[in-house]
């Protein structure tokens, strides 16, 4: 396989901030909302650079999502930013009556996401809130991999005409993918080519799967090795074409099994494809206090727990 490196480790929300930074010095219709987070979501810059379009509504995620809204209304970029249990779970039918239901061009960028957020414990670990979000009819649902994919995201969306929940993380992680990048919504990337497994990863899940992928082809397991960063709308037919090509799937994300990327490629590929699926997420539980390295391994979520999946799937082959 390509033998991907990284010359330094970042943290997804920086190349969010990086890039809302990018935005707000070239289109004066962004605008800039959070509660009470600045530092947190890195909105700082911005915040100094453009004070009259920015908002700190304090602990009011509510308000915050339906002033969003009315900005939208008025011809601005809204970009709302919280924590994602707070964006998600807390104003959840805020998003569903004034964002999605309304088709406002509302963007939702939700940090701190998943079981990386680490001691802060099960409170503020958002392991539901791809579910919540993929469930909205007219939601865009992006999960990018790390800092150059992050900012790479955050700079198309502002393109995008309509309401998107974009998700990152507060530790740093490798930082692969090319600076110069073109991110296409709903489109899939081909990181391996191989016809013995397929492995779908989303957001911090695709550096481990790299790992445990270059494990597998030492040992002559071929993978098709695949970045599906929009979990909706899913590049279906690239799902379809490795699955059917390869006939067994492991998917990988730090969330839910219930109601994550999995189950929409396993519904997918029941419809259309129907091949045997290992699940590499968290299993219907709360997370809990622990470092964050501490708690990825203990529910599987690293290149170890992929590379356990891959030999169970293969057995069912």
């Amino acid at each position: 396989m390509t033998k991907y490196t990284y010359s330094d480790k970042k943290d997804t929300r920086s190349g969010f901030g990086d890039a809302i930074t990018e935005l707000g010095n070239q289109n004066e219709k962004v605008v800039c909302l959070t509660a009470d987070v600045t530092g947190s979501v890195k909105m700082g810059t911005f915040a100094k650079q453009h004070p009259e379009r920015f908002f700190n509504v304090g602990i009011q995620e509510a308000n915050m999502i339906g002033m969003a809204a009315g900005f939208s209304l008025e011809g601005k970029i809204p970009f709302a930013s919280t924590f994602a249990e707070f964006i998600s779970g807390r104003v959840y039918d805020q998003i569903r009556q004034s964002v999605a239901y309304s088709e406002k061009n509302v963007k939702i960028c939700a940090s701190h996401s998943g079981l990386t957020v680490g001691e802060d414990g099960a409170t503020h670990q958002a392991l539901e809130d791809i579910g919540l979000m993929k469930m909205l009819p007219n939601m865009v649902v992006i999960n990018p991999c790390d800092y150059n994919q992050t900012k790479a995201a955050t700079l198309a969306i502002a393109q995008y005409e309509g309401p998107v929940y974009l998700r990152f993380g507060r530790p740093k992680v490798p930082n692969f993918t090319p600076d110069n990048q073109v991110f296409e919504i709903g489109k899939g990337i081909q990181l391996n080519e191989g016809n013995d497994v397929s492995i779908f990863a989303t957001g911090h899940l695709v550096w481990e799967a790299i790992q445990a992928t270059e494990k597998l082809e030492s040992e002559g397991i071929h993978v098709d090795l695949i970045n599906l960063h929009t979990i909706k709308p899913l590049d279906a037919n690239m799902v379809i074409d490795s699955a059917k090509k390869t006939g067994a799937v492991v998917s990988c994300e730090e969330h839910n099994r219930l109601g994550g990327m999995g189950e929409s490629i396993s519904g997918l590929l029941a419809q259309n494809q129907p091949t045997p699926q290992e699940f590499v997420a968290v299993n219907d539980v709360f997370g809990e206090s622990g470092t964050g390295e501490e708690l990825m391994h203990k529910h599987g979520l690293d290149a170890e727990g992929i590379y356990k999946a891959v030999k169970r799937v293969l057995a069912k082959k």
